[in-house]
């Protein structure tokens, strides 16, 4: 016996990725081979994070509070307030923020917060870009919603509009998944498409959910916020919920440290759920997060890394495969035809790692799946070395495709 919702995921990305170079050779030696398959952040984490832990050490002798301690929800409050400029009282941490175990742990629990058993009588839905995050797709599958793919393609700028949903979608709607900048594709919604996606959410009262994990790994300028079209919007939180991490902004992913902010009605009875099962955060953990959000020295040295693999990027790749420099994110999104067929090439007679771009989309009603010609790469690993590994990319894609 078992919850024959499973049925309906497939297999993640990452195992469609090992099945298929399992059976491709690789001509070069393991120390020349580089995984750019995954958005796992390279990057040394800043000092502050080993001293902060070390603080306080009978802390870990502490069951962590659910809703995580007032200090905390303060940093956020006052982080969110100063990257957005929101108005003085607009964030009360104490009614608006919760803190999670990273936020894909927390993306997912938000679909058996928002998605009910029916809306308006039938199958509820839930909207997502297309391509998209892999947990979007898990959660509305697993709490009983229709998951409806709306297309994030270049003819789309690739971000998805949500107002082009079939009406029948828009009125089951439980909840929207947003990705600004997007995963796998590197584009920010718009403060004017953040707005317009709200008045949606609030039209046809389904939850818009912000994941904005990437939104300080930026090229130009910083990307607008879901909370700061809230403002706009005259600083109604109703019907929004922003998730956001440490994991790219700090480079420490395995810290697993993230928040989630909105909606006080729906942030107490995320509260409520996640006391029956959700990972809470110890108290060091807490206290060096505090630490990360009040500081923007390291951010701004992580974004300058970034920015300079995306300069090598742009000489070596500009030009070829559709390349584009992302507005934000870490991730090169290459047009070469076949992404099944690249990946392997890339892996055999190069070593590196990517990750075909069909793996995170599916095909729409006429067959097509828009990731199919793509495929993501991350560049998280230090510059020369990831440099040189776009250099023998270019040589294989040009050779092989």
């Amino acid at each position: 016996m078992y919850n024959t919702r499973l049925d309906g995921l497939t297999e993640y990305p990452f195992q469609r990725l090992s099945a298929l170079l399992a059976s491709t050779p690789c001509e070069v030696s393991a120390a020349e081979q580089i995984a750019m398959s995954i958005g796992e952040p390279q990057h040394p984490p800043p000092a502050l994070l080993h001293t902060t832990l070390a603080q306080n050490p009978g802390d870990w002798g502490k069951y962590p509070p659910t809703p995580g301690t007032p200090e905390f929800r303060r940093a956020v409050a006052g982080w969110i307030s100063r990257r957005y400029t929101l108005p003085a009282n607009m964030i009360d941490g104490d009614k608006h923020v919760l803190p999670v175990a990273g936020s894909r742990e927390a993306l997912f629990m938000a679909a058996q917060l928002c998605v009910p058993p029916q809306k308006n009588g039938r199958v509820p839905t839930v909207l997502m870009p297309n391509p998209f995050y892999q947990v979007y797709f898990g959660a509305a599958v697993m709490n009983g919603a229709e998951p409806i793919f709306l297309p994030a393609t270049k003819a789309t700028g690739f971000q998805p509009n949500y107002a082009t949903a079939p009406p029948d979608a828009l009125d089951r709607a439980a909840m929207a998944y947003l990705c600004t900048p997007a995963n796998p594709q590197g584009t920010v919604a718009t403060l004017e498409r953040l707005k317009e996606a709200i008045i949606l959410a609030r039209k046809y009262d389904f939850v818009l959910i912000a994941d904005e994990c990437y939104s300080e790994i930026y090229d130009d300028k910083p990307p607008a916020g879901a909370l700061e079209a809230c403002a706009a919007l005259g600083g109604d939180l109703k019907n929004v919920l922003v998730f956001n991490s440490l994991s790219k902004r700090s480079s420490v992913p395995g810290l697993r440290s993230g928040f989630v902010c909105g909606d006080a009605d729906l942030i107490s009875k995320f509260n409520k759920l996640r006391a029956h099962g959700g990972a809470v955060q110890p108290v060091p953990v807490l206290n060096a997060s505090i630490a990360l959000w009040n500081n923007e020295h390291h951010v701004n040295a992580n974004r300058a890394m970034y920015r300079e693999k995306f300069d090598d990027a742009a000489q070596i790749l500009g030009g070829r495969f559709g390349f584009y420099r992302p507005e934000g994110g870490f991730f090169l999104w290459l047009d070469v035809g076949d992404g099944e067929k690249a990946a392997r090439a890339l892996w055999a007679k190069g070593g590196i790692k990517v990750l075909p771009g069909g793996y995170l989309s599916r095909a729409d009603n006429t067959d097509h799946n828009p990731g199919h010609a793509y495929i993501r790469i991350a560049l998280v690993h230090e510059r020369t070395r990831t440099a040189e590994a776009l250099q023998r990319a270019r040589r294989i894609l040009e050779t092989s495709l």
